[in-house]
């Protein structure tokens, strides 16, 4: 139990040190305009490969997990993802920049289907909390990639946001590989709570899933990588104040003489994204217990009617309505990767379920990675967000048909129906 419990809390750090390596970009973009002399469109484009990566790599590395090693697989993430996200820090160029975020997109592949079989094999007790807790964990990623890199470009530069994360995260892996052994013959915990489920029933919540990713990722990784520029013309009155608050605090303990420059837009758009994405990720916690409770579309059904109606008003707030709606959408965000990793659990076999996460993430970020270009060309061309959110509002739509159309367990109507005639 002690060995698992040190497993799990690997596989947590593991998941935030995911989605921080492969966000660092879109906030440090602020400040690296000059060093390439592009537009923030053009600049953006360049992290396409990164997530082409991110998908495509998860079916190899699923099938590596299962078949060689889950726990080598995680070291590799660890190791390999840190030092490309230094070997990132001394891009001079536009081409040696979009090869070094392709390769970290590449590591960055590993964890998603290797460690999520590795948590539900761990931890089967209480699922949704199991997979709440470590989706939690990843959105803090998300958080501090914006945080660290935000007060790391304004103080230090652009080139440190990535050398710090990247040190961090291959002395971690380092610790891993001595503190984690391998697993390999050792048997998975089974989970003997339901029948085995009619084909046609996971046919179908399958298909609902692919909808439901195709079109939620997009959402997901168009708000993430474009949350900062957002804030940074949207609400610069609150990013400006913010910065200069903290500026002041931090210059009473290191002189402005060592940290090289004063306060800028990064840092206080960095602060005011880290409390968004950690408030959206409070959600993960509630939606995981719940789903522990409730039948998995019960929970589904009203978590998705936020996405669209708060991505369509947010295409002409600014400033305190763009920040309330900003955690509006990304609580429903948020949890609903709680839900979509629920589906692939409670639908799959332990013997086969990380090529059926690498399934799910393939296509999750596959579909995520259109929401670079998407971003990218709509806002050079009109010179904001308002279509783009109309668009992405579109999207969010399409994830509340996916919740419609997602059936219930047999186990789950029965006892429906049993409740709905002990009320009459």
């Amino acid at each position: 139990m002690a060995n698992s419990d040190r497993v799990v809390r690997f596989i947590n750090i593991a998941h935030a040190l995911d989605h921080l390596v492969m966000l660092i970009f879109p906030t440090a973009v602020l400040g690296m305009g000059a060093s390439f002399g592009t537009s923030y469109g053009e600049l953006l484009t360049l992290s396409l490969g990164g997530f082409i990566a991110f998908g495509a790599g998860s079916l190899p590395a699923g099938w590596l997990g299962d078949l060689w090693s889950r726990r080598n697989m995680l070291a590799v993430f660890f190791i390999g993802a840190g030092c490309a996200t230094v070997l990132t820090a001394f891009a001079t160029r536009p081409f040696t920049l979009a090869a070094a975020l392709t390769l970290v997109g590449a590591f960055a592949s590993i964890y998603h289907p290797v460690g999520t079989a590795m948590l539900t094999a761990h931890d089967t007790q209480k699922l949704g909390r199991t997979i709440g807790v470590n989706g939690v964990w990843g959105n803090l990623g998300v958080a501090f990639a914006a945080l660290v890199t935000g007060g790391l470009t304004t103080w230090l530069g652009w080139r440190w946001a990535f050398i710090v994360p990247g040190v961090v995260a291959v002395v971690i892996g380092i610790a891993f590989l001595l503190m984690v052994p391998d697993e390999k013959g050792r048997k998975p915990v089974v989970r003997r709570t339901a029948r085995p489920l009619p084909r046609s029933v996971v046919v179908h919540a399958f298909a609902v899933l692919v909808l439901v990713t195709l079109t939620g990722s997009v959402v997901f990784n168009a708000i993430s990588i474009s949350m900062p520029k957002v804030f940074d013309e949207r609400l610069p009155l609150l990013a400006n104040t913010i910065a200069h608050a903290l500026d002041g605090l931090v210059t009473l303990i290191v002189p402005k003489a060592v940290l090289g420059m004063g306060a800028g837009a990064p840092l206080g758009i960095g602060v005011l994204a880290f409390l968004v994405y950690v408030i959206g990720a409070v959600s993960q916690l509630i939606v995981g217990h719940l789903v522990d409770r409730y039948p998995l579309r019960t929970v589904f059904l009203p978590l998705s009617l936020l996405q669209a109606p708060s991505l369509l008003l947010a295409a002409w707030a600014h400033e305190w309505g763009m920040l309330l709606l900003a955690i509006t959408m990304m609580f429903g965000i948020f949890g609903q990767v709680t839900i979509n990793d629920a589906m692939v659990a409670r639908y799959t076999n332990q013997e086969w379920r990380a090529r059926a996460y690498a399934f799910r993430y393939v296509v999750s970020f596959g579909a995520s990675a259109c929401g670079v270009p998407l971003i990218a060309i709509l806002h050079d061309r009109t010179g904001g967000f308002q279509l783009s959110f109309m668009v992405l509002a579109g999207f969010g739509a399409c994830v509340f048909l996916g919740a419609l159309l997602f059936p219930h367990r047999p186990e789950e109507l029965e006892s429906l129906s049993a409740r709905a005639q002990a009320a009459e």
